[in-house]
């Protein structure tokens, strides 16, 4: 960047040509960053977190979607599989409510990709970048601010299905259970949902291409149904290696009672396994989008 400075004769020097970004301050901030530990980076993290929450504070609407969804579905799927799958709608949403838990797991993330992308391209990021903090607090503090939305779909849905006639069947920790495991799995999806806001040049796109994904894992599994033995062969061993259906005959486990056999771990094993692969893609991305 070349800087010019005008004394009051009126002539012109160049004082000097310095690639934007470079220069003293840069190296600075990159060995601050260095230095910067685990516990800094989770405190800014809850930072830009926080950020994230006053903005759906000031625009609520922004959790519309997610107010609409979990109840629109609940009352679409119940009464119209209800009576041929169980017999009856109040024995159909002791299966259903459960699966749509695994379902709004999953949902609830397509939004994140869609506001980080259009925070990219409003440049909120070159601002973040521009600061001396941990890269990954911004993406981590996205992530954990994006809960609100988790919590509204889980409290609306919840709340919905027990006004309809749902009633859980176990101990209120095991439903704690259920919930902070459908919490967890959510936490490492969105590090599919965050790669996906990072790599295309839209928000519009990050929709598309987000149902693209979800769709064959949520309604190829057991959400819909506790018992897979009518699936065609193909399906069925497509829902047997699903996470989704790991996720869901956990959750119903752990709600309505039966056994739970070694579902919660392979959720967690899932839930590992995603963030191993896609957070330090999801970093690589970062740098180089922004």
């Amino acid at each position: 960047m070349t800087t010019q400075l005008t004394d009051h004769t009126g002539a012109v020097s160049v004082t000097s040509t310095r690639p934007a970004g470079t220069g003293p301050a840069a190296p600075a901030r990159r060995a601050l960053r260095s230095r910067i530990g685990a516990a800094e980076t989770l405190r800014q993290s809850l930072t830009v977190a926080w950020r994230n929450v006053m903005q759906i504070r000031h625009t609520p609407e922004k959790l519309l979607d997610v107010i609409l969804m979990p109840a629109v579905f609940l009352v679409l799927f119940l009464y119209v599989f209800g009576g041929a799958v169980a017999g009856s709608t109040q024995a159909y949403l002791e299966v259903l409510l459960p699966g749509l838990i695994a379902m709004m797991a999953m949902f609830a993330t397509m939004s994140l990709g869609t506001s980080l992308c259009d925070d990219i391209r409003k440049g909120v990021f070159d601002r973040f970048r521009s600061l001396p903090i941990a890269r990954s607090a911004p993406l981590i503090g996205s992530m954990l601010g994006d809960t609100v939305r988790f919590c509204a779909v889980m409290a609306v849905l919840t709340g919905f299905g027990c006004a309809l006639g749902f009633r859980f069947h176990a101990a209120p920790l095991d439903i704690l259970a259920a919930y902070g495991l459908a919490y967890l799995f959510y936490l490492g999806v969105c590090w599919i949902s965050v790669l996906i806001g990072l790599s295309v040049s839209s928000p519009e796109t990050v929709q598309g291409v987000s149902f693209i994904w979800t769709m064959p894992l949520t309604f190829g599994s057991s959400v819909l149904l506790a018992s897979t033995a009518t699936m065609p062969g193909w399906l069925r061993a497509w829902a047997r290696v699903n996470p989704v259906t790991d996720l869901a005959d956990s959750v119903r486990a752990l709600t309505i009672g039966g056994p739970v056999g070694l579902h919660p771990l392979y959720t967690l094993i899932w839930t590992a396994g995603i963030v191993i692969v896609a957070f330090p893609l999801a970093m690589r991305m970062y740098a180089r989008r922004v």
